[in-house]
């Protein structure tokens, strides 16, 4: 069941529908294409922000690390959801989240030119909502906690 995600970023699991996030979506050919994968307990992604995400010369911009968070964080709440659901993961079954709230501190700043990890950590989990916390860390280094609300989207939400 959850080996699958070792192989595959639950991002790559989403339905078409929903896989045209500029975060995260296979789907979006300008987006970021952030990955999420299960390793023991943590989620993680390894993002590394172009030249052009600056916000300082020097610093990533606050609002792609928001952005990356927001990603990962949905992502991991369709992770631990299918994990504690005994959901059998495979290609467009993955259970889809949205953000319902976001709460980002910066705790350093962010340089630019390595490549980020982003950890999630599951807090809190319903039948219908995650809440996730999750760093950003550079050179192991946490420069961005948070906290990531995540809301189950109806199956019919597209229809």
């Amino acid at each position: 069941m959850m080996e699958e995600i070792q192989v595959k970023a639950i991002q790559d699991l989403y339905a078409d529908d929903f896989a045209v996030c500029y975060g995260c979506g296979r789907h979006n050919s300008e987006g970021h294409h952030l990955k999420t994968y299960l390793e023991d307990d943590v989620t993680v992604s390894r993002f590394k922000p172009k030249p052009y995400h600056t916000a300082i010369k020097g610093f990533v911009y606050g609002g792609l690390l928001a952005s990356v968070v927001d990603c990962h964080g949905t992502g991991s709440a369709s992770i631990f959801y299918a994990k504690e659901n005994g959901i059998a993961l495979a290609p467009g079954n993955a259970p889809r989240f949205v953000t319902a709230n976001l709460n980002v501190n910066y705790r350093k700043p962010t340089p630019l030119g390595k490549t980020l990890v982003i950890k999630g950590r599951l807090r809190e989990i319903t039948a219908k909502k995650v809440i996730t916390d999750i760093e950003v860390l550079a050179d192991e280094i946490v420069t961005v906690s948070a906290s990531v609300t995540a809301v189950l989207l109806p199956e019919n939400f597209n229809k």
